[in-house]
């Protein structure tokens, strides 16, 4: 991963920390793919998505999640709920990072 990469997802995960939610893991990988962060927000599962760029030309870093890589996401997301019982509650949510502007979106794709 690179230095900023590394760099978005420490901010993201202070970021949401700060906001009431506690992080659960970083890097999730599995052969499906990776979860940047998989946080609890009370009862709920939430898998985040960090994207970050510099400029916010050409749709900044929120259209830079494709539905492929959504479907990725939600793949790994299915791998790791293998290992939870009970099933929780669970949501998708993105961090964007567009230079110095941050914005959280939460239940921004589902597994449907």
């Amino acid at each position: 991963m690179s230095g900023r990469g590394a760099a978005a997802e420490a901010q993201a995960a202070d970021y949401l920390a700060r906001h009431g939610l506690k992080i659960v893991a970083r890097n999730w990988r599995c052969r499906q793919g990776e979860i940047d962060l998989i946080a609890r927000d009370g009862d709920t599962l939430v898998f985040v998505e960090v994207r970050a760029r510099a400029q916010s030309r050409f749709g900044g870093a929120a259209a830079s999640i494709t539905a492929a890589k959504q479907a990725r996401v939600v793949n790994a997301a299915r791998h790791y709920l293998q290992t939870v019982s009970p099933l929780p509650p669970c949501r998708f949510d993105a961090v964007c990072i567009d230079g110095e502007r941050l914005q959280w979106l939460k239940a921004c794709f589902d597994a449907g």
